[in-house]
């Protein structure tokens, strides 16, 4: 598999949260770059749409995102 990313990605596994509308669903970041991560969701139920702003409370931050792609309980996501 020939890797197409802009940025290398690195595995991890931080708690974090997505911001929509002022609702806020638990995630686990599983992969990161400076780009975008590849996020883990507990709960499908949540309906995430496709830009939000994922919090990292371990780092401080506060990251404009948009969906890329979505599996399962897995979705792909860049910084905006």
């Amino acid at each position: 598999m020939v890797e197409t990313r802009i940025a290398p990605r690195y595995r991890a596994s931080k708690a974090a949260q997505i911001d929509h509308g002022g609702d806020k669903t638990p995630c686990i970041i599983r992969d990161l770059s400076e780009t975008g991560a590849a996020i883990e969701l507990s709960d499908l139920s949540s309906r995430i749409p496709e830009t939000f702003t994922l919090i990292v409370p371990e780092d401080s931050l506060k990251l404009p995102s948009r969906v890329v792609w979505r599996k399962a309980y897995r979705m792909g996501i860049t910084f905006v």
